[in-house]
């Protein structure tokens, strides 16, 4: 028994290395993401957008950065784990981890998806639903909302399609949504907003210029 203890304890000694090792550089890179989030005021960029409020109303303190930063955290963790149990020879808890690590990558397309529709919805409402507002169009409130509540509807079905849950069903929903949204839009620029729709798109090219 002795000699077996002495033969595998090497592999022992390297695999608690190269996981302490992989805490530190997980503990790196978690320090570096937090930073670069608050560096891109993703949650100032929440709570203008009024999905930081929403969440704590029913009990919720949504902090993206510390959440975003952990994932990366957590990714560096399960990379040097699998490692680990590589070098102890146990290959089928590092067949298994090697998938998780791979399905991570899905994970941070899905959080860049978020942030960009994110920063999509803050910047409609500074221009897009700013513009209705100089128009002094009544329901420039609810359309504000609306067009809010059908980015959110797009990114969260091409969030589920990127993390791979019932991928063929939120294709299909997915692009019903966008014929829907697409046809509701044309259909009120057509009926009643051509000179609203007319002015807006002359600011927005002159604000871009």
């Amino acid at each position: 028994m002795l000699e077996k203890i002495y033969e595998i304890s090497p592999s022992f000694f390297w695999a608690g290395l190269t996981l302490l090792f992989g805490i530190l550089v997980a503990k790196f890179f978690e320090r570096i993401s937090q930073r670069f989030f608050e560096r891109i005021r993703i949650n100032s960029v929440l709570k203008r957008i009024g999905l930081k409020d929403s969440f704590e109303k029913i009990g919720i303190s949504l902090d993206a950065q510390k959440f975003f930063s952990e994932i990366v955290q957590w990714f560096f963790i399960i990379l040097f784990l699998m490692l680990s149990f590589e070098i102890l020879g146990l290959s089928r808890f590092s067949d298994f981890l090697e998938k998780v690590v791979l399905y991570f990558q899905n994970i941070f397309i899905s959080i860049l998806i978020f942030i960009l529709a994110s920063y999509l919805i803050d910047f409609s409402q500074k221009v897009f639903i700013g513009s209705l507002e100089k128009e002094k169009i009544t329901y420039s409130g609810i359309f504000g909302k609306g067009f809010s509540l059908s980015i959110w509807v797009l990114t969260a079905l091409a969030i589920l399609y990127q993390l791979k849950i019932v991928p063929d069903l939120i294709l299909t929903i997915f692009i019903g949504a966008i014929i829907t949204i697409a046809l509701v839009i044309g259909i009120s620029f057509g009926l009643a907003g051509k000179e609203v729709a007319e002015k807006f798109l002359k600011e927005i090219e002159e604000k871009l210029k």
